[in-house]
């Protein structure tokens, strides 16, 4: 060994050794784990901000609870539309509707399905995906139960929702076969669409977590996680569970977590005074469900009994999400990459459980545009409760600075990131708008303001906060030197969507 003497020398040896180096160098650079974060964005379908963390102390939902004690947990978090698929079409363009397609379900389907890959990205994971961001969907992030366009009773097609946004879309219907018989679904099977209909609001029934689809959804993320974990590339990864949303079906290991008797009843159970019943809805949702014990209406509200029951439904639905959701954080754990991902728990809105006699999302008022956001962000606060609003459209713009990515284009959002830290309780006052039923929202933090585009009066409404939390008196008549006020900050909002 001492003898050995390189073939080459001098000027030869010099460029061999220099090539070697740089050859090196590029192995252990790929070897070396990438300094930007990944993401974990998991999407839930119409969670209330009804946790313990957000001082729900009936509500067993522990794994969200310690994903809050570990990040932010955002208290004013609106969305721009009470409806799944618009709602989830702003979050991933980071956009206010323009037009009346946005406001829809279908709006994914209708403005980006099928399109050509432009200079613009389709969304904020398409944006990370041309920066070098492996992405994989699971389950309904979009609007679509499982990424892909076709009607409730038809075979699943090949057509992506968003077409240039993942490497992988991905979903286990288990045995419903299909996307949305499994959004639908009941442990024998069956689905809302094979019984026409005529099932219940809720079910529990005697079956591990993997007897629901969110258990088949929340294996298939574990799985997932553990091979991205080996791909030495920043990844997205977004996991859509289902549940709450209706029907309320869960393990009945969940629906045993509560005594039914306990259990709240809305603290706004009339029609909040001086406002016209088009504010409002029938239900028409929850009354699909054609088994269920009562029909909600504005005309009077259900019984207690019942009301308690359909409750009991919701709560255990969202423990059983809970578990799942735990399951995937469990996992980027045990991995060792909680410290380089970014964790985003969101809701798509709201849910009137019974408030103001409505049962379902679908309008204008804090209960159904106020829902969930949780994120915990390497190096940020732990444990932080951030009460300043926040749009969902912000989270496109905050997460492109964490990831160090300037947006290609124009966004209607602002980024928070400023929010996530001790310091960020100051700052100036933020607001939300949002769109829905011929009107347009604006919640500051002290009031919603809302107007309508409508013939039924009034068309405008507003609400104090800091005396009437829930919304159950307009005094908009009473305050006009007050709707004068707001009115300079709700035309900014304005984009002509009614017009």
């Amino acid at each position: 060994m001492n003898n050995w003497k390189p073939r080459v020398s001098g000027p030869e040896w010099l460029r061999f050794s220099a090539g070697f180096l740089i050859l090196f160098s590029i192995i252990i650079s790929a070897m070396a784990p990438s300094s930007r974060p990944n993401i974990l964005f998991i999407c839930i379908d119409d969670l209330r901000p009804e946790t313990g963390a957000y001082g729900n102390s009936l509500i067993k939902t522990p794994n969200m609870d310690r994903l809050a004690k570990q990040g932010i947990l955002f208290t004013n978090h609106f969305v721009t539309q009470p409806t799944c698929g618009a709602s989830r079409y702003s979050l991933l363009t980071g956009k206010l509707p323009r037009q009346n397609a946005e406001l829809k379900n279908s709006a994914m389907e209708a403005l980006l399905a099928g399109k050509e890959r432009s200079e613009i990205p389709e969304t904020f994971i398409d944006q990370l995906r041309r920066k070098g961001y492996y992405t994989v969907g699971i389950g309904k992030i979009s609007h679509s139960a499982d990424g892909y366009v076709y009607g409730y009773e038809e075979p699943k097609s090949n057509r992506l929702e968003l077409p240039h946004s993942w490497d992988e879309m991905l979903f286990d219907p288990g045995k419903w076969e299909t996307g949305w018989n499994a959004f639908f679904a009941y442990a024998d099977g069956s689905n809302r669409q094979s019984r026409k209909g005529k099932v219940k609001p809720y079910e529990s029934a005697p079956v591990d977590d993997e007897g629901y689809p969110d258990g088949l959804t929340a294996n298939l993320a574990v799985q997932k996680l553990q091979q991205l974990a080996v791909r030495n590339q920043p990844f997205v990864l977004g996991v859509g569970f289902f549940k709450p949303h209706l029907p309320f079906n869960a393990p009945q290991k969940y629906w045993d977590l509560y005594q039914r008797d306990s259990l709240p009843l809305t603290p706004a159970p009339n029609i909040p005074q001086h406002i016209h019943e088009a504010s409002l809805h029938g239900s028409g949702e929850f009354n699909q469900y054609q088994l269920g014990e009562e029909k909600a209406s504005l005309d009077q509200p259900v019984s207690d009994a019942y009301a308690r029951k359909v409750t009991h439904g919701y709560y255990a639905a969202v423990s059983y999400v809970d578990a799942q959701i735990g399951k995937v954080l469990d996992e980027l754990k045990r991995l060792n990459l909680e410290k380089e991902t970014i964790v985003v728990l969101w809701g798509d809105h709201g849910w009137h459980l019974g408030d103001g006699r409505v049962w379902g999302k679908h309008t204008l008022f804090d209960v159904s545009l106020k829902s969930a956001l949780i994120m915990k962000v390497p190096g940020k606060s732990q444990g932080l409760v951030q009460n300043k609003i926040v749009s969902s459209i912000d989270i496109y713009p905050t997460l492109m600075e964490l990831c160090g990515v300037n947006p290609v284009a124009k966004l209607d959002g602002q980024s928070f990131v400023g929010l996530l830290g001790k310091s960020g309780v100051g700052g100036a006052a933020r607001v939300a708008y949002s769109y829905f039923n011929k009107g347009i929202s604006l919640r500051t933090d002290q009031y919603r303001f809302t107007r309508y585009f409508r013939e039924q009066t009034p068309v405008i409404e507003l609400y104090d906060h800091r005396v009437d939390p829930h919304e159950e008196k307009n005094i908009a008549g009473e305050r006009p030197e007050m709707v004068k006020k707001l009115m300079q900050e709700w035309e900014k909002g304005d984009t002509g969507l009614f017009r």
